[in-house]
């Protein structure tokens, strides 16, 4: 069966599902867990144990080369009814194009699938319009870190779990937009959960080691009600645990923060549901946005992403003269500067 465009990745994982296959896959783009997630899901499920051992074939492209590839994918099956070939890393394979003549003609017996990560096969090529016609073309590409917390609030409904939003934004905050780190970490906090599980931001601070009190949501939240107290404890708890609270990840989000809130003031409808669509925020978090906007009227935010702006720089030793503020000092002077 034959594909004429790219796949959606749900598309594709329930046709494989659906045991329907295509002679060619090429997984390509930035994001490597989903290419992982469909090759592990072939490799483990068209063939079973015993035909695995004659008919599963794994190459690496930097082990690899064209003539031996294609070697390999006319190769007929033995005692089943595919041939699976697997190209892990395949963006290291030399002249990876010259796969034309095979793609041009795949054998329906076998199932070639091209793991191409951290970049994409140039879509105006030959090569990839004759995969495009022949089998299937899926683009793996990275999240925007605003829809992490749904993405990890999606994966754990799949799994029969929920988590509240505070919970859902601690780990995305936490552990970046590496969906794989994200999966294993996940994976930890539910062996030490019953199953069906709500999660708590409390479940995450006891399993994954991340302060439901001490975060940089905490902070904004802080900052939106203008707490000097509570700003200044969180930021001294960031200056003696400057790996896990590093400046130049703090300052992008707290820029990011005051960015939405200057776009709040601009809204003409600030409903909770348009709010959050506009702001790319869950509604959860509306209020906190309306708060800051309470706290900081237009010209005053201007000021603040002027001042974070001016400590990025600061931060990577721009315009940071004399002796050297370390991200404790500098951020101590930032949370000042926005509150005074």
């Amino acid at each position: 069966m034959a594909g004429k465009n790219e796949f959606s990745f749900d598309q594709l994982m329930n046709d494989l599902k659906n045991k329907i296959y295509h002679p060619v896959y090429l997984l390509h783009g930035e994001e490597p867990y989903f290419i992982d997630v469909i090759s592990d899901f072939i490799e483990q499920n068209i063939l079973n144990d015993l035909e695995k051992e004659f008919n599963l074939t794994i190459v690496y492209g930097k082990d690899s080369n064209v003539p031996t590839l294609a070697s390999y994918a006319r190769r007929f099956p033995m005692m089943a009814n595919y041939h699976v070939l697997i190209v892990k890393e395949a963006q290291e394979l030399d002249k990876i194009e010259e796969l034309q003549s095979y793609v041009d003609k795949p054998l329906s017996s076998t199932i070639l699938v091209l793991c191409y990560k951290y970049g994409k096969v140039d879509k105006r090529k030959t090569f990839y319009k004759s995969i495009e016609k022949q089998g299937v073309v899926f683009e793996s590409a990275r999240l925007y870190d605003n829809k992490i917390p749904d993405w990890i609030n999606n994966y754990l409904h799949q799994q029969n779990y929920t988590i509240n939003p505070k919970a859902a934004a601690l780990l995305a905050e936490f552990l970046g937009s590496d969906l794989g780190k994200i999966v294993n970490e996940i994976q930890k906090l539910l062996i030490n959960l019953a199953p069906g599980s709500a999660i708590t931001e409390e479940d995450v601070e006891k399993n994954i080691g991340i302060s439901k009190d001490y975060n940089v949501f905490e902070l904004q939240k802080a900052l939106a009600q203008k707490d000097i107290v509570k700003s200044n404890r969180i930021i001294l708890h960031f200056a003696a645990n400057p790996r896990e609270n590093p400046l130049v990840k703090v300052i992008p989000i707290l820029f990011a923060y005051f960015s939405k809130v200057l776009t709040y003031h601009y809204l003409t409808d600030k409903s909770r549901n348009s709010v959050a669509s506009a702001l790319s925020v869950n509604p959860f978090f509306v209020n906190d946005y309306l708060q800051a906007a309470r706290s900081f009227p237009v010209a005053r935010i201007i000021q603040i992403i002027s001042i974070l702006r001016e400590y990025d720089l600061k931060s990577k030793g721009v315009e940071n003269n004399a002796t050297y503020a370390g991200d404790g000092e500098l951020m101590k002077e930032i949370i000042f500067k926005i509150l005074h």
